[in-house]
């Protein structure tokens, strides 16, 4: 984690080159995406709050089609983003579905999401803003902000926090992508070693049976099929038996 000296950016200027290069490093130094949105909460809460009025900064992101808070300045603001994912509407999913920023001056006044604003009065929470990340398609997330007081977020805040998230969203869709290059590359690995594997065993039961390569995978998927075992699993069992080889090396060929 880095301070708290964020790149929130002034509400009547666009993103400075301090900015962007707080932000880049910010990606260089994040494990993955969590570890980003957990930084970017506590700097957010961190730029709001002021004597009298502690702003806690949740992220919550759509997955599969259901919310999950990913990511929070505290434990307070974990819980509250729990709590709206928990009854599966409120302003900051609203904000999310319509992908637009979203502002409850008062919720003690506020007349939708009945339920779930009765639970949040109960624990401390009197105004709301919250602010969608445009991740381009990417993925779906909301900046969550909760203040204990009426009122408690500025025309100011608003700017503020909307310049934030734009500047964000760029290095959010950037670690994305590095993530899911990375997870490319590891399923193409894993794809190789069980050619690997496979090809191996269809060699060995060629040999063994003095049968054709069509007529040795036959046997495997027979097997595999049978045993309800994967056909990579059957195959190391093969190579297993025959040469004493836990792990199979993978080889590449042109």
């Amino acid at each position: 984690m880095t301070d708290n000296k964020g790149p929130l950016q002034e509400p009547d200027g666009l993103a400075d080159s301090e900015s962007e290069q707080s932000f880049q490093r910010l990606v260089l130094e994040s494990r993955d995406v969590r570890d980003f949105l957990a930084e970017l909460a506590v700097r957010a809460a961190s730029r709001l709050s002021v004597s009298g009025n502690t702003v806690h900064c949740g992220v919550t992101v759509i997955r599969h089609r259901r919310p999950q808070a990913v990511a929070a300045s505290d434990a307070a603001a974990g819980a509250l983003d729990e709590l709206q994912n928990g009854f599966g509407d409120g302003p900051c999913l609203t904000a999310l579905r319509n992908r637009t920023t979203l502002l409850v001056p008062d919720l003690a006044s506020e007349k939708r999401w009945g339920p779930y604003v009765r639970a949040a009065v109960e624990h401390g929470v009197s105004s709301v803003l919250a602010v969608p990340l445009d991740l381009a398609g990417d993925a779906e997330a909301v900046l969550n902000l909760y203040s204990s007081r009426s009122n408690g977020f500025t025309a100011e805040d608003i700017s503020t926090v909307e310049a934030f998230a734009h500047q964000a969203a760029g290095s959010i869709r950037l670690i994305l992508r590095i993530t899911q290059l990375s997870e490319a590359r590891e399923d193409l690995s894993a794809a190789m070693q069980s050619r690997t594997v496979i090809d191996m065993a269809i060699g060995a039961i060629m040999a063994e049976n003095r049968c054709s390569r069509e007529e040795a995978f036959n046997i495997l998927t027979r097997a595999s099929s049978t045993r309800n075992i994967k056909l990579r699993d059957v195959a190391a069992s093969v190579i297993s038996s025959i040469s004493g080889e836990e792990k199979i090396p993978t080889h590449f060929c042109d």
